[in-house]
């Protein structure tokens, strides 16, 4: 009964062990996968802030160019008065300013149509790293599972080489009322049997050694 109790004790033990090895490799796992989402995210402000900074000087540039021309205009149309052209050639000047104008509203929009289409791609681009990362995700768990298989199982068979040892050895004691053999004839023999847990090639094995003691009222159980 003893060793019963004792050998499904063992067994929990084992049982816990594993559980808390287990417990700890998700807990690893986790970790990693939070690390990688970081980066993720590093990754796409980066590409964001690129995307606004490369707008921002686009625009700026524009500003500028509309500047320019409006400056020219301004002069044209300054030289002209100076140099006291009819009327018409002010309404021509007039107009020019009108389709200038026009046109930079165009140039604008087209500047505008183009941000549009890099943002689009931007993103294209950030669902298809998301693609490959969640792949690789799924390729790097896996691997971490194969490996926490692996250390489980060598974790495992070393743990079983020494549960004598963690545990002291699990010994009962049984009342040996037969005569011994040999010449000595001792009153109240007790025998010890130590059963031992040994891991061979075959698998788990009981291994008793028996040691006779004589007048031994500390191992009765």
């Amino acid at each position: 009964m003893k060793v019963m109790v004792m050998m499904v004790m063992v067994m929990m033990e084992m049982m816990m062990m594993m559980m808390m090895m287990m417990e700890m490799m998700m807990m690893m796992v986790m970790v990693v996968v939070m690390m990688m989402m970081m980066m993720e995210m590093m990754m796409m402000m980066m590409m964001m802030m690129m995307v606004v900074v490369m707008m921002m000087m686009m625009m700026v540039m524009e500003m500028m160019m509309v500047m320019m021309m409006m400056m020219m205009v301004m002069m044209m149309m300054m030289v002209m008065m100076v140099m006291m052209m009819v009327m018409m050639m002010m309404m021509m000047m007039m107009v020019m300013m009108m389709v200038m104008v026009m046109v930079m509203m165009v140039m604008m929009m087209m500047e505008m149509m183009m941000v549009m289409v890099m943002m689009m791609m931007v993103m294209m681009m950030m669902m298809m790293m998301m693609m490959v990362m969640m792949v690789m995700m799924m390729v790097m768990m896996m691997m971490m599972m194969m490996m926490m298989m692996m250390m489980m199982m060598m974790m495992l068979t070393i743990w079983v080489q020494n549960v004598p040892a963690l545990l002291g050895g699990v010994s009962c004691v049984f009342e040996d009322l037969s005569e011994t053999s040999g010449d000595v004839q001792a009153k109240g023999e007790k025998r010890v049997v130590q059963l031992s847990l040994r891991s061979t090639e075959t698998g788990l094995q009981f291994i008793s050694t028996d040691f006779l003691f004589y007048n031994c009222s500390v191992l009765d159980s």
